[in-house]
This record gives C-alpha cells, sequence and structure tokens, in this order.
C-alpha cells in the first residue's frame, strides 16, 4: 500500500509525495481516528489526520490519498468546472463561395 501525500509546494502548485509507510505520515500530522464510513470499503480502517482530507482511494486501492483543504477544494473546483468544448471552424461565407 502506498500513501500519498498532496500538499501545496513553494511554488502554490500540488506536490505529491508517496511513503511506503503510514508511520511516516503519522509522524508528520496527528492520527485522529481511523475511517469507519467510507463508502470505498478497501479505505474503512485506515487511519484519519487532522488538517488532511483522506484517505481517498486511488488506483483501484493501492494507494490511500490524503490532501490538504487548499488542495482538495483547488482539485474539487477543477474537477467540477465544466469542461469547454473545441468548436469547429465555421467555414466564412467567402470560404463557401470559393468552393462552388
Amino acid at each position: 500500500m502506498i500513501y500519498r501525500l498532496v500538499d501545496r509546494g513553494a511554488d502554490g502548485e500540488p506536490r505529491v509525495r508517496d511513503f511506503n509507510d503510514v508511520t511516516e505520515l503519522t509522524a508528520r500530522f496527528e492520527k485522529i481516528g481511523v475511517d469507519d464510513c467510507s463508502a470505498d470499503l478497501r479505505m474503512r480502517g485506515f487511519p484519519v489526520f487532522r488538517g488532511l482530507i483522506g484517505p481517498l482511494p486511488e488506483r483501484d486501492g493501492t494507494v490511500a490519498r490524503y490532501e490538504t483543504p487548499e488542495i482538495f477544494e483547488k482539485l474539487t473546483k477543477e474537477w467540477s468546472a465544466p469542461q469547454r468544448r473545441k468548436s469547429k471552424r465555421k467555414a466564412s461565407v467567402e470560404e463557401a463561395d470559393a468552393t462552388v
């Protein structure tokens, strides 16, 4: 299992760090309980940390992802924003007349 921490780097962009052991996260953040209500049953029993959102499942349950609230909000806004569709360029009247 990989424990992934996504926080803000010095440049303000998301920074991803992976840990092979939960003790590395426990050393940095206060454990306040365990997840007992996740919709993803694989995440139940994973630790919950003060100041982090998670655990969130990634890659078929092989990664437990934790995010800072700022990153969670930023990524959620990006994910939920309507995607702009690229419109096909309409031929102008001159181009249409030239092909006739």
